[in-house]
């Protein structure tokens, strides 16, 4: 049967993004929920749906919010207040100023307080997308000492912008991703149709979604704006569950690798 995963990722951004976030997996297609743990509104996404039975993983962040390192321990990624450097810094900048091993650290940091907030590892670990092959090498390298299920960009991708096609390996199965919200013009229940009309039977495919609802410390902090309450509404609608009910897709979540 051809396999769909739809991926929540943002969790603790905002209280905003939270409840969007618990709509999308209480009354929609959510089943895995990327969480950001560095955020003022972490224990509060947590708090939301720590109880449901969803894959939860560590959507690693290093580029909002403060850090759970000391800022001193590592400044190539924070600012002169001790701040996350931004996305737009990373996507501007001449060269990569990430280094691995600061990177490192706040990984880890970030993992143990998955632990502390959950009593167990997640089930699966990645990186909130930001323009540093340095960040995802140090997102690899720390799976493959922790024994993490690593879901990883496709090579040669754009992070923002993850095209049909696009596939990498999760423990040993091909995985196809997309991730379409930052587009101009993104509709979601398109990219959903021309996803489900073309889906690859050689792996699963994962669509990554951000969905959310807007409040004061989001819209002061993320381009990604109304694309992420248009997702909200296409995961939650019937008729879209209907339709893949009818097409005979089935709905995995990351436990599934």
């Amino acid at each position: 049967m051809r396999k769909i995963l739809f991926r929540a990722d943002d969790l603790g951004y905002s209280e905003g993004v939270n409840y969007g976030i618990e709509k999308s997996v209480k009354e929609g297609l959510i089943g895995s929920v990327g969480v950001m743990l560095n955020m003022a509104a972490t224990e509060h996404g947590v708090s939301l749906l720590k109880n449901e039975k969803i894959a939860f993983g560590q959507h690693t962040n290093i580029c909002v919010g403060q850090p759970l390192t000391d800022p001193l321990l590592i400044p190539s990624l924070v600012d002169e207040a001790g701040f996350f450097k931004s996305s737009k810094t990373y996507r501007t900048a001449e060269k990569d100023f990430v280094v691995v091993e600061e990177a490192l650290l706040e990984i880890q940091n970030q993992y143990n307080r998955f632990i502390e907030l959950f009593g167990r590892k997640p089930d699966y670990f990645e990186g909130h997308a930001i323009a540093s092959d340095n960040f995802f090498t140090a997102l690899k390298q720390f799976s493959i000492q922790e024994g993490l299920t690593y879901s990883g960009l496709p090579e040669n991708t754009n992070p923002n912008a993850i095209e049909t096609g696009s596939f990498t390996y999760i423990n040993q199965t091909k995985s196809y991703l997309i991730m379409e919200s930052m587009k101009p013009d993104y509709d979601p229940y398109q990219t959903l149709r021309n996803l489900s009309t073309h889906l690859h039977e050689d792996g699963v495919n994962i669509f990554v979604c951000h969905p959310g609802y807007l409040d004061a410390y989001i819209l002061n902090h993320s381009s990604l704006l109304i694309p992420r309450t248009q997702e909200v509404e296409m995961l939650i609608d019937p008729k879209i569950k209907q339709e893949l009910i009818e097409q005979e897709i089935e709905l995995i979540d990351y436990r599934y690798f």
